[in-house]
């Protein structure tokens, strides 16, 4: 990393495998998670992911977050199945033409259930993630 730049990221960002991380979206005032897509890196405070629409930065959504299976095909053995659930912000929207999906990061604002943030990070010290660069 060049001297003059700053890292202003606060907790260390892990890769996903794009094609098996899969994530729901749905925004605040619905009950319905209306879209799905990929995770792309993961850290304690936020997630990288790509759907077939954009959602504009600043929009808050709730997301399902499924965490990967175990070199055995099984989920993770500990909580409530495989998902981790959250409130988060958008923050960041990829350039589209609309031909493609769009990448967007989105911001933790809190999580849904008791123990999920414990649980992923639990996820990240299982030696299963590659740091994300």
């Amino acid at each position: 990393m060049p001297a003059d730049t700053v890292n202003r990221r606060q907790f260390e960002r892990f890769a996903l495998s794009p094609m098996y991380n899969r994530v729901a979206v749905r925004f605040t005032d619905t009950e319905t998670f209306a879209f799905e897509g990929h995770g792309w890196d993961i850290c304690e405070g936020g997630v990288c992911f790509e759907l077939a629409r954009p959602i504009a930065a600043g929009t808050p959504i709730v997301m399902q977050i499924d965490l990967p299976l175990d070199a055995h095909g099984n989920p993770p053995m500990d909580g409530p199945g495989r998902s981790v659930f959250v409130f988060a912000n958008v923050i960041w929207l990829t350039e589209s033409d609309g031909t493609g999906p769009a990448r967007m990061a989105a911001a933790f604002t809190r999580f849904a259930r008791e123990g999920d943030k414990e649980r992923l990070i639990r996820e990240f010290c299982s030696g299963r993630y590659a740091r994300a660069a």
